[in-house]
């Protein structure tokens, strides 16, 4: 029994000592910053500008509309005391009115807002998942991690990936 044992353990220490680091060291591994992508890549950049340009006009209006009431309390508020009752009401009325009304529109606005930031977001994430796959393959890495908790400068592929995102938007490279 006790020779079995002791051949079981030289053979258990003979194959764990067997060299399994050329298994490993075929795979070439690239990490990326996506956090970074999403907001240096001038697709986000554009993004962003469109989605100001689409809502501008509504936050505009909605800012008038804010001004305007704002102008109708600090009346009411002055001139309330001097008026007559039934227009003091009225008015007071008109003002609730109004104040209910802009905070549905504000609302809707701030949905609508988050929609689209969320569409523009969706369709960003697509285009840098894609980016970084066409790279890896050209690259010929077998592996792609997105933000690791540390990564050698050597294996960081996202200065390339950003390159090559500014060179498919026609903008150029900054420099560092």
């Amino acid at each position: 029994m006790r020779i079995k044992t002791a051949m079981l353990a030289l053979v258990t220490l003979a194959a764990s000592a067997m060299p399994l680091a050329p298994a490993y060291a075929q795979a070439k591994i690239g990490v990326v910053n996506v956090a970074r992508l999403l907001q240096e890549a001038p697709q986000a950049q554009a993004a962003s500008a469109a989605l100001e340009n689409e809502f501008a006009a509504r936050r505009r209006d909605l800012e008038a509309t804010q001004r305007d009431l704002k102008a109708k309390e600090d009346k009411l508020a002055k001139d309330g005391a001097t008026m007559a009752e039934a227009d003091r009401r009225n008015q007071e009325k008109t003002l609730r009115d109004g104040q209910r009304d802009l905070a549905r529109k504000q609302n809707e606005f701030l949905e609508d807002l988050n929609v689209r930031r969320n569409e523009a977001l969706g369709q960003l994430q697509r285009t840098v998942l894609q980016e970084v796959q066409n790279y890896a393959r050209t690259a010929g890495l077998d592996l792609v991690i997105a933000d690791p908790l540390y990564a050698s400068p050597t294996v960081d592929i996202t200065a390339p990936v950003l390159t090559a995102l500014q060179a498919k938007s026609g903008k150029a490279p900054a420099k560092p």
